[in-house]
């Protein structure tokens, strides 16, 4: 280190402490730093500058905070909270295995993310890890906090949860805290995709629901990223602007917000951003102060949007993909056809402001429609099957249908359900003859890929793109509509290729044994799947929060969404549960409609609590036979305030929270 740095020595004379004469013959000049990273030489230029405390000051790199520690089979993932130091570059792990011994560095390169996952352990051992920051001129800091973890079997359950713990951390690690953006990828040079926002807001609530995440932290995280989205400049120009019409640019720089990449005003991901503002907004619901800057937030942010801006009214309707600053919407295409979109077109519909017109884009969108039947399943088809999760995550379509699905017999659900087990007899059958396909392990969607191909929407049946690539968010992000098929996948994969898709996040994102490549980083709209539908699938939590929302409500309303209760059932036996939906209008003054699904003949009861528990009203009690039914409750002799409606289907209990505004 001496030999790049030139430093003006004190007189021995002088006394331990620093005097200001002495000082200022101590400016440090750091100069140009070659270092060798992975047999590519970088240039590091850090700026001349003048110190004022000693040299050994200088160089105290701050360790790393807050390391934990989580044990898996043959597993183990860290994470450390990033260091905030100039000059620091990355960081090293120490390992030590049992109570005594020495610790020897497990990571081959020095890390540049804050996680490490170690495959070189063994189930049923004790071991311990610290972390240390890396300078730039190869100076490491002291050591963090030692953790102490054992790795073992997990049963399925346990696999579950470590997936998904692992999905949410994706979101919690790959952001700037500061302003809560968001990166795409997790790499050093990432920017933040608002979609990754959208999925990661509503993974900030599943850990704090979870324990994985404290709700004061969680709860300040969201705030800081709705504040930077309802403040960053919205404009028509090409630089300087984050937005326009309440619109989001698909990337923005993770530091300052603003347009990176040049990339295009995205009506889809700034849908995905918005589904998950909904969500905090009905997540976030005491009278805390912060809760309720929280949800006047988000409506501000959505009900900024102009959806009417977005559409394509020249085309009979239906919504613009994108804009650009330069070609605004010239040859662009817009939405129409079954895909991820549906969500959006929610959003668009249900909008209290500038709502697009239903009539006409529900005729488009359904007008693309293209039924199918591939392994004896009957579809409405779209080959990659995040187009069949991603507005799954948020609204519960297993009870609501459409006139096009209804005269199909079928629910968007079941839709799903159906295309999920298409993909995997395709996998099974394998026409590519790609090696590892079968019918455990399958799923093929968007996602990383091998070059030249890299990033494509890869599916089937039929089949699109498909070179062999797997991923693992196919099937985690299938889990409610198939859980058998789902959990023997997920399973399989980490079993057979746990040492080569191991990361801090869980698998990364694809893999190919065909071409022997492996993805080594993970991509935010694909954790979000794994994140929010393993919850769903364990709890219905995200879906029962969701749509909880007024707006979203009126949106599938406005596009034709009605109560079903009867499904045509294909392969595997799915069957509608019951349901309560939310009370229309929401919040009411004095009449509110109470509409339910019962799907066998069942003892009901009906009864309104107030926000205290205390039981109010009873507006049914008896045996009904499987229908849609709805009531009236008539709150005029109650004050403003939130009341509570419980519907009691035999053994099975559902609520819905009602706000009585006079």
């Amino acid at each position: 280190m001496a030999k790049n740095l030139k430093v003006l020595q004190r007189p021995e004379a002088e006394s331990s402490s620093l005097h200001l004469t002495t000082a200022m013959n101590m400016m440090l000049k750091l100069h140009l730093v070659r270092i060798k990273n992975e047999d590519k030489m970088r240039l590091y230029l850090l700026e001349t500058f003048c110190l004022l405390i000693p040299v050994s000051v200088i160089f105290a790199l701050s360790p790393p905070q807050a390391t934990v520690a989580v044990g898996a089979d043959q597993l183990v993932v860290l994470h450390w909270v990033e260091s905030n130091d100039p000059g620091v570059i990355g960081y090293n792990v120490y390992r030590r295995t049992g109570l005594t011994g020495s610790f020897s560095k497990v990571n081959q390169q020095r890390l540049s993310i804050t996680g490490f996952a170690d495959v070189t352990v063994h189930n049923d051992t004790t071991y311990f890890y610290y972390v240390t920051a890396v300078s730039v001129t190869g100076q490491e800091s002291d050591s963090s906090n030692n953790v102490r973890v054992i790795p073992h079997f997990l049963s399925d359950d346990e696999l579950l949860d470590f997936l998904e713990h692992a999905a949410v951390d994706f979101f919690w690690y790959e952001a700037n805290p500061l302003n809560g953006l968001i990166k795409d990828v997790s790499t050093q040079d990432s920017p933040c995709s608002i979609a990754s926002v959208g999925f990661g807001l509503t993974a900030i609530c599943i850990g704090i629901d979870r324990g994985w995440i404290p709700r004061d932290a969680g709860q300040q995280r969201v705030l800081n990223t709705l504040k930077t989205f309802w403040t960053l400049p919205q404009g028509d120009g090409s630089t300087g602007y984050a937005g326009y019409k309440g619109f989001f640019y698909h990337f923005l720089d993770m530091k300052t917000g603003l347009r990176a990449r040049n990339s295009e005003l995205s009506s889809i991901d700034t849908g995905l951003l918005l589904a998950g503002v909904i969500y905090v907004k009905e997540f976030f619901n005491t009278p805390d102060s912060t809760d309720q800057l929280i949800r006047s937030l988000a409506d501000s942010i959505y009900d900024r949007v102009d959806w009417r801006w977005m559409e394509a009214t020249a085309n009979h309707g239906g919504i613009y993909m994108e804009w650009t600053p330069d070609n605004g919407f010239n040859n662009v295409s817009w939405w129409k056809g079954y895909c991820e979109a549906m969500i959006m077109n929610t959003l668009a519909t249900g909008s209290p402001t500038h709502p697009a017109n239903a009539g006409d884009l529900y005729l488009t969108w359904t007008s693309g429609y293209q039924w199918g039947t591939y392994y004896g399943y009957s579809y409405v088809v779209f080959p990659p099957l995040f187009g069949h999760q991603y507005s799954h995550c948020w609204i519960d379509y297993r009870n609501i249908n459409d006139p096009w699905m209804s005269k199909k017999g079928i629910t968007y659900f079941e839709n799903s359900r159906r295309a999920t087990l298409a993909n995997r007899a395709y996998c099974a059958e394998n026409p590519g003859h790609f090696v590892a396909y079968s019918d455990s392990i399958w799923g093929l969607t968007a996602c990383d890929g091998p070059p030249p191909s890299y990033y494509m929407a890869r599916g089937g049946p039929p089949a699109q793109n498909d070179d062999g690539t797997i991923a693992p968010t196919a099937a985690a992000g299938s889990i409610p509509f198939t859980p058998e098929e789902s959990v023997t996948a997920l399973r399989a994969i980490y079993d057979n290729y746990r040492s080569k898709l191991a990361t801090p996040y869980g698998f990364a994102d694809a893999f190919n044994p065909t071409k022997g490549w492996f993805d080594d980083h993970n991509i935010g709209i694909d954790q979000g799947p794994i994140a929010i539908m393993i919850e769903n699938y364990r709890t219905a939590k995200v879906w029962n929060i969701f749509m909880e929302n007024t707006d979203i409500q009126r949106g599938l309303k406005a596009l034709y969404f009605s109560p079903i209760t009867e499904v045509r059932q294909g392969k595997s036996g799915f069957a509608p549960t019951p349901y309560l939906f939310q009370s229309y209008p929401n919040p009411f003054n004095p009449n509110t409609t109470i509409q339910y699904v019962v799907t066998r003949k069942s003892h009901v009861t009906i009864v309104v609590y107030d926000v205290l528990g205390r039981r109010l009203e009873e507006l049914y009690d008896g045996v009904q036979l499987p229908g849609t039914y709805s009531t009236i409750f008539n709150a005029i002799n109650y004050p403003s305030g939130i009341y509570f409606c419980s519907l009691v289907v035999g053994g099975s209990r559902f609520f819905q929270k009602m706000i009585l505004l006079k």
